[in-house]
């Protein structure tokens, strides 16, 4: 690019903070030194438009007043008109300027009070396009941790809590002020060796599952299965827990994860004291043992009056059922394989602590797809349930 020579009273002109009495000979040597600087500065400018920049032969800019919007995706505003000024803040796309001036290559733009310089390239007085927000673009960057309370009902019969779940909170326009507890399931080490009351009241467990009925106490977390390629069941419950986090956020749920690592310290007993105390509703992941890709299913309450009529089962056991066939609906109209009438009645240490409604819920068994495509398949019919359940 050629050397170029700039008179003061034109150096004035385009000034964009003004600067007027700045010297003839440090704005021609500015200028002389910009230039090499002016061609690398176009990513800098903005990291989604490339684009030749031409340095402009200092015309004066003509006024206006009017709204302009920022189109690349990071862009500088600088205390001048010209590539080596100083940078005083960057706007994101979409970003809107109050522009009064402007000529081929630099607008000036009021922001913040300050009278500022924003390379013409990139503002239009169009809005840009934006995309639709991604799911992982819909919650905070940071959640709020959340530990057992000692203090909350039931929390004194939990043996492992040394960890925490995490509270996420949607960002999505249409937020529902409704909080999901997602519980991978499993996922606690040494979970196995330690063992919890299987009802508050001591009473023994009236069916049989992982624990045969009439147990009083049954592992804290078990350790689950493994599919028929070897994949652990931790593992999918987690990536299926994470999936169906950001399908719930983006749809403006709130979600407390309950496991977001392989190893959480909180046993089925702290989990639902959470659960309890910080959700809606709670919904715990798991995969059946059986090798007959038997389909989708819940846990229901057993039809066992001394079990239904235990506290808190006797005052909630509705709702879980409730929830569970709802969920069951999204996933059958989602097009998800459902076991029989989508419904296993099992006595869970789960259920049998739960205060809000709250179901385990089995997506399939050992020889079951577990693919990502699947996982979202499956996610995306649990938020269907989720939002029937719920009214939304």
């Amino acid at each position: 690019m050629a050397a170029m020579v700039l008179t003061l009273g034109i150096a004035a002109l385009n000034g964009c903070g003004k600067n007027e009495n700045a010297d003839a000979s440090a704005a021609v040597s500015s200028e002389g030194e910009a230039e090499t600087e002016e061609v690398l500065q176009v990513h800098a400018e903005s990291s989604s438009v490339e684009a030749e920049v031409i340095k402009e032969t200092a015309p004066a800019m003509k006024d206006v007043e009017e709204t302009v919007y920022v189109t690349g995706d990071t862009v500088n505003l600088r205390k001048d008109g010209y590539a080596s000024a100083e940078v005083v803040e960057t706007v994101a796309k979409g970003t809107q300027l109050k522009r009064i001036g402007y000529s081929d290559t630099w607008s000036r733009v009021i922001y913040k009070d300050q009278i500022l310089c924003i390379s013409t390239q990139f503002v239009s007085t169009t809005p840009p396009e934006t995309e639709a927000p991604t799911e992982a673009a819909v919650q905070t960057s940071d959640g709020s941790s959340i530990s057992l309370n000692p203090s909350w009902k039931y929390a004194d019969f939990s043996k492992i809590n040394s960890g925490a779940a995490t509270l996420y909170k949607s960002q999505a326009a249409d937020r529902k002020g409704i909080t999901v507890c997602v519980n991978a399931g499993h996922g606690t080490t040494g979970g196995t060796k330690v063992k919890t009351l299987c009802h508050p009241d001591g009473t023994p467990k009236v069916t049989s599952g992982s624990t045969k009925a009439g147990a009083t106490s049954a592992a804290a977390v078990s350790t689950g299965m493994e599919f028929a390629d070897g994949t652990a069941e931790a593992k999918v419950t987690l990536a299926m827990a994470k999936t169906f986090k950001d399908k719930l956020l983006a749809a403006g749920y709130d979600v407390v994860m309950i496991r977001e690592t392989d190893d959480v310290q909180l046993d089925n007993i702290a989990r639902t004291v959470i659960a309890n105390n910080t959700a809606d509703c709670h919904i715990a992941i798991h995969w059946d043992s059986s090798t007959n890709d038997k389909g989708a299913f819940y846990m229901s309450v057993p039809d066992i009056a001394s079990y239904k009529n235990m506290e808190p089962v006797k005052s909630h056991w509705q709702q879980h059922n409730a929830l569970g066939e709802s969920v069951i609906g999204g996933l059958r109209a989602a097009g998800i394989k459902i076991f029989s009438n989508g419904a296993m009645a099992m006595d869970l240490t789960q259920t049998s602590y739960s205060t809000v409604p709250s179901i385990d819920i089995e997506l399939g068994d050992k020889v079951s797809d577990h693919s990502q495509a699947m996982l979202d398949k499956l996610a995306a019919g649990m938020v269907a349930g989720v939002n029937t359940y719920f009214g939304k």
